[in-house]
Formats: structure tokens, C-alpha cells, sequence
């Protein structure tokens, strides 16, 4: 029995090393079709528009200035996961445009904010707007049809939608002098 299963075996491994070389003749001519050979193996540089920005190496994503399409914000870790929440949740009420078209924002009284009023939310604290996006606005003394995120959301998404604002604000958001990375803990401001 056991010589049986050696010898399928072996057949096996010829016959799949037989259509191998076999493929290989068959292919190897015809490569230059797919790869040509002035291409080769080391990739060439290409010369960009002068004018143009590019992501910077070590992002983890980008997004286009709101308000010039000719600039893209790099976005770090945090910053891109606070896009993706902010295009999944925020983007109906708290932009002009969304993938699918025009928001709802206009149909909302009273009107939400952008995400990238810099001149109303850079004066906003983290903290407070975590708290915001957590217990929703009628909790906060802000709009009731700001609904609570606290349980469809974990602390650390609220915080990197936080870091979304503050990478897309206009005009750009600048940390109080008085912050630093110790006082974070967890994605979520001390006080």
C-alpha cells in the first residue's frame, strides 16, 4: 500500500514538473508581449508636474483641501481612521458634498458646522469635542439633532475623528502651547 501511495506520488510530481517546462517554453517567448524589455526590472523615475503635491513618505492616507483641490493634507494613523469614520457617520450633516452627492447639512436646523471650520472648532478643546461626538449635542448644550455616538463608537474613534478635524481645519488648527503628548491617555484628553 504504502509503495502504491509513493509511486502516485511521484507521478504527480513528474507529470506537475512536466507541465512546467513545458509552460515555461510555451510562455518565455512570448513575455516580451507583457513585460517589455526596455522596462526591465529596476523601476524608473518619473517626472512629476512642477506644482503638483504628493502624500508624504510614512502617511497613512491623504485628503484634498476642502477649500483648494490643488493641496492633499497628509493624514497620519489617527487622522486617516478619522476619515473613514467621518465618511461612514458625519460627512450627511457636516459637509457641503458627500461620495453619493449633496449632503443633508442644508436641511438641518440649525445648520451643522463643517468639519473644517477651523474659525469656530480650532477654539473647541479635544476634549470637549469628544464629549460632543460621545453624548451627542442636546447633551452638551449644543443641538439636539447632533446625535450621540458614545455607543456606536469607542473612545479611540472619537478621538481620531477629533484628529480628522484637526487635520482638515481652515485655517489650520495649532496646538495650545500648553498641550502635550503626556496628557493623553487612551485617545482621550485629561483635564
Amino acid at each position: 500500500m504504502r509503495m502504491r501511495l509513493l509511486l502516485i506520488f511521484f507521478f504527480v510530481l513528474i507529470v506537475c514538473l512536466g507541465l512546467t517546462v513545458y509552460g515555461k517554453k510555451e510562455i518565455a517567448p512570448h513575455l516580451h508581449e507583457y513585460w517589455p524589455y526596455d522596462q526591465g526590472l529596476i523601476v524608473k523615475s518619473v517626472p512629476h508636474p512642477k506644482g503638483t503635491e504628493y502624500v508624504s513618505f510614512g502617511s497613512y492616507g491623504s485628503e484634498t483641501d476642502w477649500n483648494d483641490p490643488t493641496h492633499i493634507l497628509p493624514l497620519d494613523y489617527h487622522q486617516a481612521d478619522g476619515k473613514r469614520i467621518f465618511y461612514q457617520q458625519c460627512v450627511w450633516c457636516h459637509s457641503d458634498t458627500t461620495p453619493a452627492g449633496p449632503s443633508n447639512r442644508s436641511n438641518v436646523t440649525p445648520t451643522p458646522p463643517l468639519m473644517n471650520d477651523g474659525t469656530l472648532l480650532n477654539g473647541v478643546s479635544d476634549a470637549d469635542l469628544q464629549q460632543v461626538i460621545a453624548l451627542g449635542g442636546a447633551a452638551t448644550g449644543k443641538s439636539a439633532m447632533m446625535p450621540p455616538y458614545g455607543k456606536s463608537l469607542t473612545p479611540d474613534e472619537i478621538y481620531d475623528v477629533v484628529a480628522y478635524t484637526r487635520a482638515i481645519a481652515s485655517p489650520a488648527y495649532s496646538r495650545p502651547s500648553h498641550w502635550s503628548w503626556a496628557s493623553w491617555e487612551h485617545g482621550a484628553a485629561k483635564k
